[in-house]
């Protein structure tokens, strides 16, 4: 197998016809103000001892040269051998809540940014282990499906607004139920992470525990928000601020912290609840915590031992430099001599 640790470098290799480009243009310049300061008869006389063709083989050498050390940076790789790796860890499902209310800016810069910061921040320090997203209001979806590919685990959780799930509402129980469905079979050590304010629950949240349990599930939740209430602030589509949700009797509604259900969450999962804030990481504890446990085996995957090759175009560009110092562009006798034979200017 043949690959490019990196292939970033290649994108340098169009400097190579920009230079040419410019090389020819300069080139013509350089016939034009020669033909307006002196008749081309003169031109032998003025510059009788530069060669043409050697100032072409310079730079022809400098390109090839240039050429050479982009590829040696882009360092190319061959596989030579095939490994087998057993794959170890957890699984770890994260519900993030996703309702309106998750707007409200208790927490900066309001409950849903913070919390896919520390989803993010979490997805970074992960080593092995996999991870899921369900996000949730009114109906749970499945964001991405448990994973260690953390580069595209980091580009859905990104994509998460106030718009992925269009129903209203803060359905936990629907959260809990597909998180603990979606689990494989796989006996790996099984959390749920259940990030929101707890308003406006639906369904039998207590069923969905007790099921998840049942299958040694571990559930935390963490809280986000104020037990007193704030507004819900709407914004236009210029991201500036028009208002406050109100209800139909035109007052203002405020979105509490319901800390409550979360905590009886956590006590029946056999987790722990934690109210979030603007200071501290509760995911990062309870990823601490989690770490301590046994991690079981979940696959394997055969993982390709490549070696580099980049010496092979490094060591021909620093020859082919260290021959350009030493061409100059003045004539030589064997130019002039192979110019005749080849019938090219000198």
């Amino acid at each position: 197998m043949f690959r490019f640790e990196n292939p970033e470098y290649l994108n340098f290799l169009w400097l190579i016809p920009v230079i040419i480009a410019l090389l020819f243009w300069l080139n013509k310049r350089r016939k034009k103000l020669l033909s307006d300061f002196a008749d081309s008869y003169l031109h032998k006389i003025i510059i009788s001892d530069h060669s043409n063709l050697k100032t072409k083989i310079k730079s022809s050498v400098l390109l090839t040269a240039l050429a050479l050390l982009i590829l040696a940076a882009a360092n190319p790789q061959v596989g030579t051998k095939l490994q087998e790796v057993k794959q170890t860890g957890i699984d770890v499902f994260i519900c993030l809540d996703v309702s309106l209310s998750m707007s409200a800016e208790d927490i900066k810069p309001n409950r849903l940014e913070k919390a896919k910061y520390q989803v993010s921040n979490l997805i970074q320090k992960l080593k092995g282990d996999r991870i899921g997203l369900i996000i949730f209001a009114g109906r749970a979806y499945i964001q991405f499906p448990l994973t260690t590919d953390y580069s595209a685990a980091n580009l859905f959780l990104n994509a998460v607004d106030f718009t992925s799930v269009p129903q209203p509402g803060t359905a936990i129980a629907s959260a809990i139920n597909m998180a603990n469905e979606s689990f494989d079979t796989a006996s790996t050590q099984k959390v749920i992470v259940i990030i929101t304010d707890g308003e406006d629950h639906e369904g039998d949240i207590e069923s969905a525990v007790d099921n998840a349990v049942d299958k040694g599930v571990k559930i935390y939740t963490i809280g986000l928000g104020t037990p007193d209430g704030v507004p819900i602030p709407l914004y236009d589509e210029s991201g500036n601020l028009h208002g406050f949700k109100t209800d139909k009797d035109g007052n203002t509604v405020l979105t509490k912290l319901n800390e409550q259900i979360l905590k009886e969450i956590a006590a029946k999962g056999d987790g722990a609840y934690y109210h979030g804030n603007n200071y501290e990481n509760y995911l990062d504890k309870i990823y601490s915590e989690l770490s301590q446990l046994e991690k079981a085996e979940f696959g394997a995957k055969k993982v390709t031992d490549y070696e580099s090759r980049y010496y092979y175009l490094l060591i021909p560009a620093l020859v082919l430099l260290i021959i350009e110092l030493f061409i100059s562009e003045r004539k030589s006798r064997f130019f002039m001599r192979l110019n005749r034979k080849l019938g090219l200017e000198e």
